[in-house]
C-alpha cells in the first residue's frame, strides 16, 4: 500500500514546464487532479465547544523533519482525507472517502518551543486603507471570522480558513457553533447624504457586516494529528455561509513547485491582531517547501492565521493572467538550521489530493474538479 500511495503522489504532480526564452510567463501548470469522492458519512455526539481558539500554531518540526518523514499508506491518506462536518444547529457527522485515480485528464509529473516571532526585521505589512482599497479585487476577498482569525472568499458561498480558528485538534472552539464570517463596509455616516463630506486625508472608517456560516468542513487529518507533526499539513477548513456574499472571489489552484512561482514570491492579506480594524498585506519569498507546506519570513501576527496565500500567474487556456489562492497560511515554526534556530511562518500548500477534496466541498461534483 506504500507503493499506492507513492503512485498517488507522482500522478498528482504536474509537468515541470521551465523557461525556455526570456519572454516566458509564469504559467498555471496543467495537472492531473485525483477523484475524492464521499463513501459512507456518520452522525457523531454533539461536540462540547470548549476549546479556545488558537489564532496560531507552533510547531518544532521544520523541512528536514518533514522531508525525512516516510510516505502515508493510501489507508492513511484516506483517514487524513475523510472529514467532519459541523452544522449550524450543533449537529456532526464523520465522511468517510475513497480517492480514485482516473485515466482522463492532463499530463502528471510531489523541539522545542521558543518565543514566537512572527516579525523579521523591518516590518514590511502594508496597512490597506480606504474603500477604494478595502472593497476591491483581490483585498475584498479577505474576511474576518468571529473566532479571530482571517479567512478568503473561494466561491459565492465559500470562505477557506484555517482549521485550528474552528478545531484545536481535540475539540471545537468555543464560538464555532455559532460562526459568523465579517466583511468590511463602510460605515454609514451620520446626517445621511448630506453629510457625505469627509476630509480626504483622514481614511474612511469601515466596519464589519456579518453572515452566519451554515456548515464547516475539517479534515480528519487535522483532527487526528497535532501540531507537532502530520497535523499541520492538514491545518485548512472550508466554511459555507447561509446566503451568498455577493463579492468577486478568488479560485483555489494547485500549488506549482516554489522555483515556478513568479519571483518566487507569495502573497496574502489578513486581519492582524496588532493592528486592530485593519486588513494587513504583504509578500514575500518562499525560503523552502515541503509536498505539504511553504515556508517563508512574511511578516505576521496572530489574526493572520488562516489568510489565502496566493499568486498571479498567467492563465494559457484563457489567454489572461489569473490569480489563484495557492495555499493557507497556517502558523509559526522555529527550524533547527545546521545548529542554528531559524524562525518560519508556514502556509500549508493546497496539493492535487487537498485541491480535489476542497473543490468537491464546494461543487458537490467530482466532474467540475478535474483542472487544478
Amino acid at each position: 500500500m506504500a507503493a499506492l500511495s507513492t503512485l498517488i503522489l507522482l500522478l498528482c504532480a504536474a509537468k515541470d514546464v521551465m523557461p525556455s526564452s526570456p519572454h516566458w510567463k509564469p504559467t498555471w501548470p496543467s495537472y492531473r487532479v485525483p477523484v475524492i469522492l464521499p463513501q459512507s458519512t456518520l452522525n457523531l455526539d454533539r461536540p462540547q465547544f470548549d476549546a479556545e481558539a488558537r489564532l496560531e500554531v507552533v510547531s518544532p518540526c521544520g523541512p528536514a523533519c518533514h522531508k525525512s518523514s516516510p510516505l502515508p499508506t493510501y489507508e492513511e491518506v484516506k483517514n487524513y482525507l475523510s472529514y467532519e462536518t459541523l452544522y449550524a444547529n450543533g449537529s456532526l457527522t464523520e465522511t468517510e472517502v475513497g480517492i480514485y485515480i482516473l485515466s482522463n485528464g492532463g499530463d502528471g509529473s510531489r523541539g522545542r518551543a521558543r518565543t514566537k516571532r512572527q516579525i523579521y526585521g523591518y516590518d514590511s505589512r502594508f496597512s490597506i486603507f480606504g474603500k477604494d482599497f478595502l472593497l476591491n479585487y483581490p483585498f475584498s476577498t479577505s474576511v474576518k471570522l468571529s473566532t479571530g482569525c482571517t479567512g478568503t472568499l473561494v466561491a459565492e458561498k465559500h470562505v477557506l480558513t484555517a482549521a485550528h480558528c474552528i478545531h484545536d485538534g481535540k475539540s471545537y472552539v468555543k464560538g464555532a457553533q455559532k460562526l459568523r464570517v465579517g466583511f468590511l463596509k463602510p460605515k454609514q455616516k451620520d446626517g445621511g447624504k448630506g453629510s457625505n463630506i469627509t476630509n480626504s486625508a483622514m481614511p474612511e472608517k469601515m466596519k464589519f457586516q456579518w453572515i452566519r456560516v451554515k456548515r464547516t468542513h475539517v479534515p480528519k487529518g487535522w483532527i487526528k494529528g497535532n501540531a507537532n507533526d502530520i497535523g499541520m499539513d492538514y491545518d485548512y477548513a472550508l466554511l459555507e455561509l447561509k446566503k451568498p456574499h455577493k463579492r468577486k472571489f478568488m479560485k483555489i489552484g494547485v500549488s506549482p513547485p516554489a522555483r515556478h512561482l513568479p519571483g518566487g514570491r507569495i502573497h496574502f492579506s489578513g486581519y492582524d491582531n496588532d493592528r486592530p480594524g485593519n486588513l494587513v498585506y504583504r509578500f514575500c519569498d518562499v525560503k523552502d517547501e515541503t509536498y505539504d507546506l511553504l515556508y517563508q519570513q512574511c511578516d505576521a501576527q496572530p489574526g493572520a492565521s488562516g489568510s489565502g496565500v496566493y499568486v498571479r500567474m498567467w492563465k494559457r487556456q484563457n489567454h489572461k493572467w489569473e490569480r489563484k489562492i495557492i495555499g493557507i497560511f497556517s502558523g509559526h515554526q522555529w527550524v533547527d538550521m545546521n545548529g542554528t534556530p531559524q524562525d518560519f511562518n508556514v502556509a500549508v500548500r493546497i496539493t492535487p489530493l487537498k485541491y480535489a477534496q476542497i473543490c468537491y466541498w464546494i461543487k458537490g461534483n467530482y466532474l467540475d474538479c478535474r483542472e487544478g
